[in-house]
């Protein structure tokens, strides 16, 4: 019996979900006959990979290091497969891209409809989480590209930019009218920003000068538009991407104010494995994505001179 890249897939989803349930459901089998495959593959190595727990089961030593070596060969299989992809006049079969959540409910119905029409072949998976975990997925093979703040500083990934955009001030609509704050006076402030692990969060921070001593006054939201309705409740202000904007204010007894120069800013990118044969499309799908943030752009500025 000889080992197959079957049981290397059921093994890296075992070895990743760390449970039988959860890794068979994302291999679409049983979870007996997932137990079988990985049986039979410790049986084919003379090794045990998993230590098997009532409610988790954990990799041995040696589990660890075939799991090393196992995500390899799944990405170079993975990435022969681009190649070939790549060899083809036009893109198609399967895009998976990840997004990070400050950007994902603002652009991505544009950039989906935007690629739709461009790669009428491609079927498109998409994967909202935060910055750490999209890395990790892109290094692992486990997703394509990711659409992310930049610089991410990894030197094995290529990093575009697509562009870049202000930070904004809300605060209870009451407050209209009043002076735009300095640093200073925002730092005096109940600043409510989202919870640690988003970029944004550390963007906003560095912003206000606030790495070394954090107030008792800064209080965190699961995501911008929690924030947004907590300074609508008078709870304290915040900070927000342009692009989001017109989705979270929409609703809200707020006001928004643009900072005077230095504006606080971001810069997003899309990035990939340096590795990864599909690069030149990938160079297209970034431009694509760059136009379709214009375009959103040229319509939320065309919404705000009309209201």
């Amino acid at each position: 019996m000889s080992l197959t890249l079957k049981q290397f897939r059921y093994f890296e989803a075992l070895a990743r979900h760390g449970h039988f349930g959860r890794a068979a459901d994302q291999c679409a089998i049983s979870q007996p006959a997932l137990s079988m495959q990985i049986k039979e593959l410790e049986e084919v190595l003379g090794a045990v990979l998993f230590e098997r727990g009532a409610r988790q089961t954990r990799l041995t030593n040696f589990g660890e290091e075939f799991a090393q070596r196992v995500r390899g060969i799944l990405r170079a299989v993975d990435e022969l497969a681009d190649l070939a992809r790549a060899s083809r006049e036009q893109l198609v079969g399967r895009l998976r891209i990840g997004v990070i959540p400050t950007i994902a409910p603002y652009l991505l119905p544009t950039i989906i409809a935007q690629l739709t029409r461009a790669y009428a072949g491609v079927d498109i998976h998409v994967r909202e989480t935060l910055t750490p975990n999209l890395i990790h997925e892109l290094a692992e093979g486990r997703i394509d590209a990711a659409i992310v703040a930049l610089p991410v500083s990894e030197s094995s990934f290529t990093e575009v930019t697509l562009f870049s955009e202000d930070f904004v001030l809300v605060r209870p609509g009451e407050d209209a009218g009043k002076p735009v704050p300095n640093v200073e006076t925002l730092r005096k402030m109940r600043l409510l920003l989202l919870e640690e692990g988003h970029c944004f969060r550390d963007q906003a921070l560095s912003f206000c000068n606030l790495h070394s001593a954090l107030p008792r006054e800064l209080l965190d939201g699961s995501s911008l538009s929690t924030l947004v309705q907590m300074v609508s409740a008078g709870i304290g202000v915040t900070l927000i991407p342009e692009m989001a904007v017109a989705v979270e204010t929409r609703s809200s007894s707020v006001c928004v104010t643009r900072f005077k120069s230095p504006r606080p800013s971001r810069r997003i990118g899309m990035i990939w494995r340096k590795t990864n044969p599909l690069a030149g499309q990938f160079l297209e799908i970034a431009e694509v994505v760059r136009r379709s943030a214009e375009a959103l752009r040229a319509s939320q500025s065309q919404a705000g001179k009309a209201a």
